[in-house]
């Protein structure tokens, strides 16, 4: 069971940690340089705690952490940020991860990848696919940026 569970101000050094991960992971697609103390530049999350339409959640799976989603609210939703640890990747949990974020803010979507980051748009291809049986938009920007809208009302509900 994959649970998505809000991050709280006072669980933001956890979600720091986390995003140690996501962008050592992330420097396969941009060039990230590491800070003197020998760790990536820290999120300012500030907004979190204070912007109503600004959301972070741990995505746990039996009490461990999985990864985090990073959640804009408006119209479109965005996702702003999203990773699934690398021991948890082709077990599913970043797909039903995603869905429930669908699911739990209704409205039109819009979610962005790198222009290197191809396991990123095969993934939300994929997912964003299945939830709309292929009704989505998918529009690349001059930096060869994709980006996928969609409408939750148009989704396939099983």
């Amino acid at each position: 069971m994959i649970d998505l569970v809000r991050v709280k101000q006072e669980d933001e050094a956890i979600l720091q940690n986390l995003i140690q991960f996501y962008i050592y992971e992330f420097t396969v697609f941009q060039e990230i340089k590491l800070e003197e103390n020998g760790s990536f530049a820290p999120f300012d999350l500030k907004s979190y705690w204070t912007e109503p339409d600004l959301h972070a959640f741990f995505i746990i799976h039996e009490g461990e952490y999985v990864g985090f989603a990073m959640v804009e609210s408006g119209e479109p939703n965005v996702i702003l940020e999203f990773f699934i640890m690398r021991k948890f990747y082709r077990r599913g949990f970043g797909r039903i991860a995603a869905l429930k974020l669908f699911d739990q803010f209704p409205g039109r979507w819009s979610v962005l990848q790198v222009e290197k980051n191809e396991p990123a748009r095969s993934f939300w291809r994929k997912v964003i696919g299945e939830y709309t049986g292929g009704n989505y938009i998918e529009t690349f920007d001059d930096y060869n940026r994709s980006t996928q809208e969609f409408n939750t009302a148009l989704a396939l509900k099983k």
